[in-house]
């Protein structure tokens, strides 16, 4: 069996962040004459590699502890959108070959650029809502992105591909590392934390080879 492909980001205190930075203490230390190390973390929902839930813009919707399985496990195409600036469209998605995929992650300069700083970026590469909406269209229940927000740079003040996506169910994958993928179909494993009741969590992601044809 091919070895699992990781495509988190490390939780560290000085890690690329939305609102707080994580923090930390140790509750129990061996080196305190305790039995074992025990941590506590502070951490947002949004930490990291992370789900949104369609109740992250959507009242009443789907939170993170009622997701389907169906949308965060099963076959996954990794479309190669390098070639874009800043905003992906419904046009980059079909040159990239997302079409017949139920599942996508999308691999941008973000994993080797405003991914890899521990501040904000001025710009990076996001979905726009025309390509949003082909998702939709398309019958597309997971897309994934190599940033802290799948929303391009000039629509965080609406945020409509957020809400497309939410309104439809969609489950939005954020903060994938992408550098080492190459573009393709994988099985793909993203389990996210379920905090009951809440609109985003910490979502472990793991892709895997397909056999051979």
């Amino acid at each position: 069996m091919n070895d699992p492909i990781n495509i988190n980001i490390p939780v560290t205190e000085s890690m690329l962040h939305w609102g707080r930075r994580p923090t930390y203490e140790m509750v129990e230390q061996i080196a305190d004459g305790f039995a074992s190390d025990v941590s506590r973390w502070l951490i947002g929902a949004h930490t990291g590699t992370h789900v949104d839930a369609p109740s992250h813009f959507v009242p009443g919707a789907a939170t993170v502890d009622q997701l389907s399985m169906d949308s965060t496990v099963g076959e996954a195409r990794v479309l190669d959108l390098r070639f874009v600036d800043e905003e992906i469209t419904a046009a980059d998605l079909i040159t990239a070959g997302a079409e017949g995929a139920r599942r996508l992650l999308f691999k941008t300069r973000n994993s080797t650029d405003a991914l890899t700083r521990n501040e904000k970026s001025e710009t990076w590469v996001g979905l726009g809502p025309d390509a949003a909406q082909w998702i939709v269209d398309n019958g597309v229940v997971f897309a994934g992105n190599d940033y802290m927000t799948i929303e391009a740079p000039a629509n965080t003040t609406e945020w409509p591909t957020h809400v497309i996506l939410c309104t439809a169910g969609v489950v939005i994958l954020e903060n994938a590392n992408l550098a080492e993928v190459e573009a393709g179909d994988y099985y793909m494993v993203c389990q996210p934390v379920p905090f009951e009741g809440r609109e985003a969590a910490p979502a472990p992601t793991v892709l895997l080879a397909l056999p051979a044809a």
